[in-house]
């Protein structure tokens, strides 16, 4: 049945698995960018009524007493309003009890059905610092000031507000944004744009967060900000602040070893280096690239994004890299198939320690999960997710895995291109690897820690096995997986 989205900017939007694949590519792009600002308002809108019961026997007797003030804004403040505030991806601020009072039972539905806050990793693979699951006794919590009447109790019981500084998760040390706005079409397809922001940082800097704010948040599917050593032909002969298609050749080729300085997709949020006596390197002379991923919204408009850092106050202990991990750039899924696998690979050079895993897909992903194959042909399973378009989130190890020289670590994904999926936008076609949502990508971005003397990055990794092979019409497959 078709559905209508909740929210005043796309009143009258009709959506729904048959007309879905009539939408032109503008069209259809322009509403992902839309469901993902409005997943929120749709789980909470689904399931209340045949959840009714259970929630209520949840509850507990003492719901009256249960108030906003008191119990429920200290689990808002540290699970929700990193997103439900105003200017982020939520499509509603729960930062007030005027603002919150609304959503009281939608907020029921969401936390019992464990929609809300999102998160999608295996808890049975990994233990992860930033797990946003929330406890049992939040949800009875939550629950309870619902079916009580969502008392707004006693202000003097609130907690001291967050501090967001200016819009930043973090307090910022330097704060980088785009030289000049960026015009982006009303329609059609728009490739990747590289921006060249000249900082000339005067010194070797170690970064120990960063946080990457769109100018546009209409707009701005994704990016990411690299740091360009001064060393690198990468956009040598660019001219500062010109957008230019990926592959222009005034870009130049983009070197390997370019590392990643912070990265936005929905629901990342500010990114930590420093869990473990860690932080990133800017190497004295670098400057930044903006890479940018925009979507058509049917009018003509800007962009200009910007990214802040806090500095480290002493040396790290270990310097924190991240590069895309395993990819299968050779990937084929065909026409139809509801569960097509797709396997990638790489093989660690020298020994290091894996802290942070972040898959990337689109909209056919369905899960992902990364396995190590150790020097001795030992397998373990590190990781295990399923896989959400609207939410790309990262997850962050409470405690680094070894990777010794010789580990072999594999990218296991499944997709779903058949007409089942109301988010394919095309079922009849073979797909194959491509930098639009209508293709396909199979990677997972992956942090480790390194010796701070290390400076061959470049060759941490190596892809190797079903990474290297040609591409065919389906896979690769784990059935391509070498084990000695």
């Amino acid at each position: 049945m078709a559905k209508f989205l909740p929210n005043a900017r796309n009143k009258g939007i009709k959506i729904s698995a048959i007309n879905i694949q009539g939408l032109s590519q503008p069209h259809l792009r322009r509403l992902v960018m839309l469901w993902r600002r409005m997943t929120v308002v749709a789980l909470l809108a689904v399931g209340i009524a045949a959840m009714t019961g259970s929630m209520k026997a949840t509850a507990g007797e003492n719901s009256s007493s249960v108030t906003f003030y008191k119990d429920v804004l200290p689990i808002l403040q540290k699970n929700c309003q990193t997103c439900h505030r105003p200017g982020e991806i939520a499509p509603m601020s729960f930062m007030t009890y005027k603002e919150t009072r609304p959503w009281a039972k939608g907020i029921k539905t969401a936390v019992v059905s464990r929609q809300m806050p999102p998160w999608f990793a295996d808890p049975n693979y990994g233990h992860f610092v930033n797990d946003r699951r929330l406890s049992d006794d939040a949800v009875k919590t939550l629950v309870a000031w619902a079916d009580g009447g969502a008392v707004e109790g006693d202000a003097k019981d609130a907690p001291s507000p967050v501090k967001f500084v200016d819009g930043w998760s973090i307090k910022p040390d330097m704060v980088i944004e785009m030289p000049q706005d960026v015009q982006l079409p009303a329609t059609g397809t728009i490739n990747y744009k590289n921006i060249l922001v000249k900082v000339n940082f005067p010194e070797d800097r170690w970064v120990v967060a960063a946080d990457l704010r769109p100018g546009n948040n209409q707009v701005v599917h994704h990016m990411r900000a690299n740091v360009r050593p001064p060393d690198s032909d990468f956009m040598r002969n660019a001219v500062p602040g010109v957008a230019y298609d990926d592959g222009d050749p005034a870009m130049g080729r983009k070197d390997a070893g370019i590392d990643l300085l912070g990265k936005f997709n929905p629901g990342l949020g500010a990114q930590d280096f420093s869990l473990f006596e860690s932080a990133k390197f800017v190497p004295k002379g670098s400057d930044i690239v903006f890479n940018m991923h925009y979507t058509a919204t049917g009018k003509e408009t800007t962009d200009r994004s910007r990214l802040a850092i806090v500095f480290a106050k002493n040396l790290p202990r270990y310097r924190y890299y991240v590069d895309e991990g395993p990819t299968a750039g050779n990937l084929a899924i065909p026409a139809g198939d509801p569960n097509a696998e797709v396997v990638s690979e790489m093989t660690a050079q020298v020994d290091t320690q894996l802290v942070y895993m972040q898959p990337h897909m689109h909209l056919r992903g369905k899960d992902y999960e990364v396995r190590l194959i150790y020097p001795d042909g030992k397998m373990q399973t590190v990781f295990r997710t399923k896989w959400d378009f609207n939410w790309q989130i990262g997850v962050d190890l409470v405690k680094p895995i070894p990777i010794p020289k010789g580990t072999r670590v594999i990218g296991i994904a499944h997709f779903d291109n058949s007409a089942n999926n109301k988010w394919n936008p095309d079922p009849t076609k073979l797909v194959f690897w491509g930098l639009q949502n209508w293709e396909e990508m199979q990677n997972c971005f992956m942090g480790y820690l390194i010796d701070p003397n290390f400076k061959d990055v470049r060759n941490i990794f190596k892809r190797s096995g079903p990474s290297l092979l040609p591409r065919s019409t389906s896979g690769p497959a784990l059935s391509t997986l070498v084990i000695k």
